[in-house]
């Protein structure tokens, strides 16, 4: 079954507002420049979404040479991508169950997300020697159910402050579904940034939730394997264009996707890729299904 690249999304700061790509690096930690950035309160703990939705109101946007940052009501700022503006000092960063090496951009911007957030923080970034696998139970259990597969996807897949894996892919029929049931109940339709992907596919076969059973995509020059459903919080129920949080969608997902892992919606994914090379929008990928 031959399916499409529909669109593609990083978030470079974690929990801030992602830029859509037509084309990326991608290699074995997922899409260049995907979440290497992380804001933490001055206690140390990490923000998200969850519980400050301001946060989706940070754009970002990247040149060749800086992660530029802007925001409603402030002036721009940058991130120089060189590490010229780095602490030399090296912390421990808490993502969850995982403890990550990362070091502090400047005070400069500390201060500007601290004024815009309401709150002391800072922006820290992954250290460049960090090794974070994608949760082993996962992959391990993926291993073990594709033993013929499981050469392919062997060694680590470190990657930088998702929740867990290096990459999150969705289906743009299983959102045509979700949003179909909520036209049902007179709820307006959700765009897919609300579930916050980097790859988004698409094919006139692919039905609805089929990710579900799909054990790999193969995009030719890379595969994918997708080794887990992604659980849902609250961020989907925030929208992303305004910050506004609500009920919906994650009532209506609730009643007809709650597994015994939780709500979910996408399938979080492992690269198999031996250096980097660049995936673009309108490429097409063959999956696996495991009926």
């Amino acid at each position: 079954m031959s399916l499409t690249v529909r669109s593609l999304h990083i978030y470079p700061i974690k929990s801030c507002h992602g830029i859509d790509l037509a084309h990326s690096q991608v290699g074995r930690a997922g899409l260049a420049h995907d979440r290497r950035w992380l804001i933490v309160t001055e206690s140390g703990q990490f923000m998200t979404q969850r519980q400050w939705p301001r946060m989706t109101l940070i754009h970002t946007a990247l040149t060749e040479s800086a992660l530029h940052l802007s925001a409603p009501d402030m002036d721009d700022i940058e991130v120089a991508l060189d590490g010229s503006q780095l602490a030399e000092s090296i912390e421990s960063v808490t993502v969850w169950r995982d403890t990550i090496p990362a070091r502090a951009e400047s005070a400069a911007l500390a201060d500007w997300l601290s004024r815009f957030l309401g709150e002391p923080c800072r922006l820290m970034k992954v250290d460049a020697h960090a090794s974070r696998p994608a949760r082993q139970e996962w992959v391990q259990g993926w291993r073990e159910r594709h033993p013929e597969a499981a050469d392919v996807f062997d060694g680590d897949h470190f990657f930088g402050f998702a929740d867990g894996f290096p990459l999150l892919v969705t289906n743009q029929a299983s959102l045509d579904d979700l949003n179909q049931r909520l036209a049902a109940k007179g709820v307006a339709a959700v765009p897919m940034d609300r579930f916050r992907p980097n790859i988004v596919l698409e094919g006139e076969d692919w039905a609805a939730f089929d990710e579900d059973l799909t054990v790999t995509v193969d995009f030719g020059h890379l595969r994918v394997a997708l080794v887990k459903p992604c659980t849902r919080c609250s961020i989907p129920d925030v929208d992303q264009a305004t910050a506004v949080a609500n009920q919906e969608p994650g009532l209506t997902l609730a009643g007809y996707r709650n597994l015994e892992i939780g709500v979910v919606f996408g399938q979080n994914g492992i690269v198999d890729v031996l250096a980097e090379t660049t995936l673009r929008v309108g490429d097409s990928a063959e999956i696996e299904l495991n009926f």
